[in-house]
């Protein structure tokens, strides 16, 4: 890829295709991030038809914008209720009717006589429950009377598991109830009575999912000893075991649980509220579950944060309404004493509302009574992206890339959030260091902690949109800074008090680092932080490099570390040697814009030497691929790959060969998978990640191939646009298209959003060349895309940009810079002679240059020198 004049001062590599997944000599890509300038968002009439962009017409982009209009955020309808609801729709809106959910006092549960016993076919070893406190999950749990107590298998997905429960004296059952919670509900199962010779079966069931299961007999039988079978479990966030919390000596069908399902309409993220009009006396309580999905809505939510810190929660949060009503908001914390737990903020979808208790809450909060209920809303506290706030914006012929454009800015709004105690993964994230600051956070329901890689995606992403928030990646990036490790190591992120050790994301912060102040041309940043950056670069990562020059993990006592995915990679992986070339060359541009010509040559020199080993120990020719790694079984990974081509390390044929290879081997309905074999771990051949995807998009644009990348654009982000939650962006898909992590899935991630930066930089074309957008360039890669417009936000103010793309021959484009920005163009000539014209004036025809310093390069008429104000450019093709 030809150079702008910003660039062409740099030494140049071997190939034209010299771009990273930062931002370095490599400004070019469309992986950098973005401004902190504030510019004045464009205007339109909202939900107008978008229109071809001949010119700089007034945009109707408005429309696409996913966030709500205020920070009270109503569910939008009732999915479903279920027992003694009435008036379910009330909840969607305050004042007026109210929803009613009613429950009576259930009668004692049976007991078995003193002396029972109960033994099962294994039994999972003690360790700490939700209380922090031990726990045992003996077979006698299943008899004790107390529900919160539960017997629970030691094999792992294996059957059968067999209960046997013997009761000291001959007694009547009519039949028994199995009692269980929801990650190990018995699915199939057998009942068999002991007749004083022989078990006789006394019934089958199959398909159960409920938690109480019922279970009479044709006919009252006399027995000592019961013997349950269970031979498949319910399939749940965590159905690997058998859990049973009671068998009762009875058939007790009990008054369904009141149960009212809202749905928000998509992701949303905040504090949820109640307005509990009364209730009954006695405490009535409710437990809230959450989830991102339909399919991973039961009576516990999809994830919550005291999962994780060992709090009683229960998968719910709780709440005890008292007789006079409340507005409630749920907060982190117990309502009374140690009793009651509510979880706090959630990132959610889907909520269920149950008129219902833990029974280790009783006496302050009881499963039963009535609670009138107002209305159900949310307090939002993400970055709010209406349309006034967006600084920059898309637009394009093709329907569908405007609908991913904006669900990957609403996807990086949802974790562009304050930095609060209470929010953050409770796995020792909290710090001192960023409370009240405003970060970008990998994900709205989990982790919720910053962490670089992420920041390397969704930094990018709100730079583009929202450039008045920039401050959330610089307070990212600084604060990993400060807790840089003596030996020069940085950490990836907060959580396990920043020791969480990771192989590959101190070479995210260098990157990362240099496309903050590139879009931002925040020159303190750079002088605060780059002795961090040297003392990384030339410590922490020499220190793990072999004698061929090649980082390899397993040098130093790295054979622990982990990377994006906590990858079992070891050895010399194409992956960390691409990233650390781009790291270098980032580096250089850093150190050359704070006047230190030395280190920006030797970090250059030694790009250009990681590089060349990196072709001569790690492509694969008889694939024509890079390998995943020199170590193990032969594989080829996207990250690799991609990265070599945006790095610069792959020339053009090894470019396009490599392209190829993943093209044929990991397409699939549902994106590019990021492993062309399953020889790392089972299904890694089908599994596709975002966060890898986005370079690969990057590199097919780069080397030509922009209708492959659109084609790989829409099987990724349509197939999340066509699936529950819909909208927002998955942290990963898995075999078939599912959540990769089930239920745990972060269904809104902002690793997750390179299509923003890929359409804007890419297929839009717009870049900056140097800090601060002092200079700049434009160069589309429209593929079939007809036309497209769209604005960037820089410190000097917006940066506009239309084209339209005729292949009768016309490609028509207008930039309108701001003053103190000089700027590139390049128009594409599909290999035919052209005459072009800048403001009406010819400046090029049949090769013959007349201004602009106007050139032909790799396929584009290049236009040097665009000083600021609106220009117009128009090619048309020639015939000789």
């Amino acid at each position: 890829m030809p150079q702008d004049e910003q660039a062409a001062a740099a030494p140049q590599r071997r190939t034209v295709l010299r771009a990273g997944l930062g931002g370095a000599a490599l400004a070019m890509t469309g992986l950098s991030a973005f401004s902190v300038g504030r510019a004045a968002a464009a205007t339109g009439t909202s939900g107008a038809a978008p229109q071809p962009a001949g010119a700089l017409s007034t945009p109707h982009w408005q429309r696409y914008v996913q966030a709500p209009p205020d920070r009270t955020v109503r569910p939008v309808k009732v999915v479903r209720s279920s027992g003694d609801v009435t008036a379910p729709e009330a909840l969607l809106a305050a004042g007026g009717a109210v929803t009613v959910l009613r429950r009576p006092v259930p009668a004692p549960a049976p007991r078995w006589p003193e002396g029972t016993t109960a033994a099962a076919s294994s039994v999972h070893g003690p360790n700490n429950g939700n209380d922090g406190r031990p726990r045992t999950y003996d077979a006698s749990n299943a008899v004790d009377g107390d529900p919160d107590t539960f017997w629970n298998d030691d094999t792992i997905d294996a059957y059968p598991d067999t209960l046997t429960i013997t009761a000291p004296d001959a007694m009547a059952l009519p039949g028994v109830t199995l009692l269980s919670n929801t990650d190990g509900v018995p699915a199939d199962f057998t009942v068999e009575t002991w007749d004083g010779t022989a078990w006789q079966i006394r019934a089958t069931v199959a398909g159960n999912s409920a938690v109480q299961c019922p279970v009479p007999f044709d006919a009252p039988v006399t027995t000592t000893r019961v013997r349950i079978t269970v031979t498949a479990d319910q399939v749940t966030p965590k159905g690997t075991f058998t859990r049973v919390n009671e068998v009762w000596p009875d058939v007790v069908t009990s008054a369904d649980v009141p149960r009212v399902v809202v749905d928000f309409g998509k992701v949303v993220v905040g504090y949820p509220q109640v307005r509990f009009a009364w209730a009954s006396d006695g405490n009535p309580g409710v437990r809230l579950a959450f989830s991102e999905t339909l399919q991973f809505l039961t009576d516990r939510s999809d994830f919550t944060r005291s999962d994780q810190s060992g709090v009683a929660g229960g998968g719910t949060d709780q709440f005890a309404v008292p007789a006079e009503g409340a507005d409630w908001t749920d907060r982190k914390g117990y309502q009374a004493g140690d009793k009651v737990y509510a979880d706090g903020l959630h990132g959610f979808r889907y909520l269920q509302i149950s008129l219902d208790a833990l029974t280790s809450d009783a006496p302050a909060a009881q499963p039963y009574g009535q609670v009138a209920i107002d209305s159900v809303s949310l307090d939002f506290t993400a970055y709010l992206g209406t349309p006034d706030t967006f600084r920059g914006w898309f637009l394009s012929s093709d329907e569908a890339l405007n609908r991913h454009w904006y669900a990957a800015a609403y996807t990086n709004e949802l974790v562009t959030d304050t930095f609060r105690p209470d929010d953050v993964d409770p796995r020792d994230a909290d710090t001192p260091t960023l409370h009240g600051r405003l970060v970008l956070h990998d994900g709205a329901k989990r982790d919720r902690d910053p962490y670089v890689g992420d920041v390397a995606v969704a930094g990018r992403t709100l730079y583009l949109t929202h450039d008045d928030a920039a401050a959330a990646a610089r307070n990212v990036l600084a604060d990993l800074a400060d807790h840089q490790r003596a030996d020069g190591w940085i950490p990836p992120a907060s959580i396990a008090g920043y020791a969480l050790t990771l192989f590959d994301y101190p070479l995210w912060w260098v990157t990362c680092s240099w496309d903050y102040v590139l879009y931002t041309g925040d020159r303190d940043y750079a002088a605060r932080y780059y002795p961090h950056l040297v003392k990384v670069l030339d410590s922490w990562y020499p220190s793990v490099t072999d004698s061929d020059g090649l980082l390899s993990k397993g040098l130093g006592g790295t054979g622990n570390y982990g990377d994006y995915a906590f990858l079992p990679r070891t050895g010399r992986v194409t992956y960390y040697n691409v990233a650390y070339v781009q790291a270098l060359n980032d580096a250089a541009e850093i150190a050359r814009l704070l006047g230190h010509p030395d280190d920006a040559a030797r970090w250059r020199a030694r790009a250009e030497q990681v590089a060349e080993a990196v072709n001569t120990h790690l492509w694969d020719e008889n694939a024509g691929a890079y390998l995943d790694s020199a170590t193990g079984p032969v594989r080829h990974a996207q990250d690799g790959n991609a990265i070599a081509v945006t790095a610069g390390v792959a020339d053009q044929a090894r470019a396009e060969s490599a392209l190829d290879h993943l093209a044929a081997t990991t397409t699939r309905p549902y994106g590019n998978a990021f492993m062309d074999n399953d020889t790392l771990f089972g299904g890694s051949s089908q599994r596709v990640y975002a966060f890898t995807s986005y370079p690969e998009l990057v590199a097919r644009f780069l080397t030509g191939r922009a209708d492959s990348a659109i084609d790989q654009i829409k099987r990724t982000y349509g197939w999340m646009e066509a699936h529950d939650p819909g909208v927002t962006h998955w942290e990963g898909i898995g075999p078939g298209g599912i959540p990769y992590e089930d239920a745990y899935t972060s269904m809104a991630h902002g690793w997750s959003t390179g299509v923003l930066p890929a359409l804007t930089n890419q297929l839009l074309g717009v870049l900056p060349t140097s800090p601060g957008f002092a200079t700049w360039t434009v160069r589309p890669h429209p593929g079939s895309v007809a036309w497209a417009q769209g604005q960037v936000p820089t410190p000097h103010g917006p940066l506009r940009v239309s084209w339209s793309n005729e292949r009768s021959g016309e490609f028509r484009l207008t930039v309108d810079s701001p003053r103190g920005t000089r700027g590139t163009v390049a128009v594409p000539t599909w290999g035919q002679p052209v005459s072009v014209r800048v403001d009406g004036r010819p400046v090029r025809r049949d090769g013959t240059g007349r201004g602009y310093g106007a050139r032909s390069a790799d396929g584009y008429v290049v236009l040097a020198g665009l000083e600021p104000g609106a220009h117009r450019i128009e090619l048309r093709r020639t015939s000789q």
